[in-house]
């Protein structure tokens, strides 16, 4: 995804896991426990994309239902 600032395109994409409709970021991460920074940097990508749904999912978790934010 590209991204602007301030009308400026940034020179790097923004990669993101999933991209749903473009209408939802879907962030997958696999790790055992679930770290802040995953929802700082799924909050960033709605910020800087401008959408307003996003769904982290976390299939390090016991059951994939724990992993779900």
């Amino acid at each position: 995804v590209e991204v602007c600032y301030k009308g400026i395109k940034i020179r790097d994409p923004l990669f993101i896991d999933i991209l749903v409709e473009d209408r939802i970021i879907v962030e997958v991460k696999a790790t055992e426990k679930h770290q802040p920074i995953h929802d700082v940097q799924l909050l960033t990508y709605l910020r800087l994309t401008g959408l307003r749904l996003g769904l982290l999912i976390n299939f390090g978790s016991g059951q994939i239902r724990e992993g779900i934010r």
